[in-house]
């Protein structure tokens, strides 16, 4: 039986430590791991891991600067580290083994590590971070005045727009989570059933494709902070025409 909610491993004081944050803390070593060794093999003529970075880096970097244009140089940290982040907390847990360690937690062995991002929690916090950033970003790029004047007009029409694009951004968190978190949650559950069955042959086909969610899902979720902090970021009465040219890439 998978448990909707993320298991408690144990407790340091009022502090409870569960299977997801223990997975947090994997992740960010692994982030960690990835930073030490390419610092470390990075050389003027490349190797061939050194270029596959840099090709990825780059597609990347050209990616952002096609939508977000003379900002990409703000929003591409953002939307890399989001997209390198969810990638390996969605992958984590397809690692073979990872989801076998348990400890005994009354009656029930609980899983001691458990992919971050089918977490609810955990998915709402980074749906946040992202808002926050990007409101932060526009206020810091256009100026408190550009920036409240898209939500707070002497206009009865325009005040309205704005009081829904204030619920729009309420609608983006709501959305950027339950998205992440109901495929992954989904997909381990699915696996957990497959595995169940048969534990040879039989999951690899569902394994196969939850590597492709997982990538697909980290995508989406960075791809769409990077095109919000894009919109964001442009003057109001700029907006219509990157709105235009993001439907006509499409």
């Amino acid at each position: 039986m998978v448990s909707l909610t993320a298991e408690p491993i144990f407790h340091y004081g009022s502090i409870t430590i569960t299977n997801t944050l223990l997975d947090a803390v994997f992740v960010d070593l692994v982030l960690f791991a990835l930073i030490i060794v390419t610092s470390l093999t990075f050389k003027l003529i490349p190797t061939f891991f050194q270029n596959i970075i840099e090709l990825v880096i780059q597609t990347f970097y050209d990616l952002t600067e096609q939508i977000a244009g003379e900002r990409t140089k703000k929003i591409f940290p953002f939307f890399m580290s989001f997209f390198i982040f969810i990638l390996i907390a969605n992958w984590s847990e397809l690692i073979p083994g990872f989801s076998s360690f348990g400890i005994k937690h009354g009656k029930e062995v609980v899983p001691l590590f458990r992919s971050l991002t089918s977490d609810l929690n955990a998915t709402l916090a980074l749906a946040i971070i992202s808002a926050v950033a990007t409101h932060i970003m526009s206020i810091s790029t256009l100026g408190i005045k550009e920036y409240v004047s898209r939500y707070i007009s002497k206009n009865p029409i325009n005040l309205f727009v704005g009081m829904l694009e204030i619920i729009g951004e309420f609608t983006k968190i709501v959305s950027l989570s339950f998205r992440l978190f109901g495929n992954v949650f989904a997909g381990g559950v699915v696996l957990g059933i497959i595995s169940g069955i048969s534990a040879l042959f039989v999951p690899i086909p569902f394994f196969l494709l939850e590597i492709i969610v997982g990538l697909v899902q980290a995508l989406i979720f960075a791809m769409l902070t990077m095109v919000f902090m894009s919109i964001l970021t442009t003057p109001h009465n700029a907006e219509a025409h990157v709105k235009e040219r993001h439907v006509s890439r499409r």
